[in-house]
């Protein structure tokens, strides 16, 4: 039986630094207000020349060197964006392909907000685990600057961009193999987090609309409470059903949207600091980049070792959501 195993991880962050001090100098805010409800301090923001597909492919050249495997080996690519570089059609992962210069490979976009990256693992688990595929390269890119208003106090202070990439791949040994992957969603809080205009549910004749209507809206306090309880159930079921204690964990690495949603999901479940893993002071919300970017920060620390067990956890737009326990299983270097 083939196993999907979770080879190598790389990830990208734009130069250009959005401090809290910067933005306070754009709408009414402060660093103390900012960091007291969020946590973050800096984000990083795209050149305007610099698209989600050239972050991309720049986090993937960095997990496709440290996979060990060839790239002409790769077989599909999958991207978790919401800032696509164009609206429908092409999807960023064809480009990306293209960038690599990977030849004859499936590829294509999902779009499950923050939860992206847990929704990509799940695919490249199961195309893998089937048989299908062999060596699946996923990422998560964002130039989430190109949708937010930085005029809304309320989204521009939590928003950043940048990229995370990984390898998944083939593998006959249970033991480097990714144990579940839990992924969810609930359209009935779709209305908490959206962006909601631009689409076919925008009629013709709205489009001409402020471009506002474009950039993303969200009820910042509802989306809080349903992201704490959802985030919660979400590891503990994981746990549950993998007969894995939290303490078994080396590092949980939620998405970073707030650091008071992370603290709150880590002390729900007793969760020691060492163990929960924290980027959001410095790349704020990078959406569906955020759990790979924090795994690649813990990585090129020497923090991350083969065989340490991650626990993934993440919510976003949609509403959707998603969890996984992962051990790092590169492969030996020759």
């Amino acid at each position: 039986m083939a196993y999907a195993a979770f080879r190598s991880i790389g990830a990208y962050a734009p130069s250009k630094i959005l401090s809290n001090d910067e933005l306070s100098s754009m709408v009414d805010t402060s660093d103390e207000w900012i960091t007291k409800r969020t946590g973050i301090k800096e984000r990083r923001i795209a050149a305007a020349d610099e698209f989600t597909s050239d972050m991309g492919a720049k986090a993937a050249q960095k997990a496709i060197e440290r996979s060990g495997i060839d790239k002409s080996e790769i077989d599909m690519v999958v991207c978790a964006t919401i800032s696509p570089d164009y609206f429908c059609m092409p999807s960023t992962a064809t480009i990306i392909s293209t960038k690599l210069g990977l030849e004859n490979v499936t590829a294509f976009d999902i779009s499950a907000a923050c939860t992206g990256f847990v929704y990509v693992l799940s695919i490249a688990k199961a195309f893998i685990e089937s048989g299908m595929k062999k060596n699946v390269l996923i990422i998560g890119a964002e130039k989430l600057s190109a949708i937010t208003d930085y005029t809304d106090r309320g989204t521009c202070i939590l928003f950043g961009d940048g990229a995370g990439a990984a390898i998944i791949s083939a593998t006959d040994n249970k033991d480097e193999a990714i144990i579940d992957v839990h992924t969810g969603a609930d359209g009935q809080f779709a209305d908490l987090l959206m962006s909601p205009n631009g689409g076919s549910g925008s009629a013709h004749d709205t489009l001409n609309q402020e471009a506002t209507s474009c950039f993303m809206q969200m009820k910042g306090n509802e989306t809080f409470k349903v992201a704490v309880k959802t985030l919660t159930k979400d590891v503990v079921d994981i746990l549950k059903d993998n007969n894995i204690a939290g303490s078994d964990i080396k590092y949980f690495v939620p998405h970073q949207a707030n650091l008071r949603i992370i603290k709150a999901v880590g002390d729900a479940l007793k969760l020691e600091d060492e163990q929960v893993v924290i980027t959001v002071e410095k790349y704020g919300n990078t959406s569906g980049a955020s759990i790979p970017m924090a795994i690649n920060d813990i990585y090129e620390n020497g923090m991350l070792k083969a065989g340490e067990l991650m626990l993934l956890d993440a919510f976003g737009g949609g509403l959707t959501w998603g969890s996984a326990l992962v051990p790092f299983s590169p492969l030996e270097k020759k």
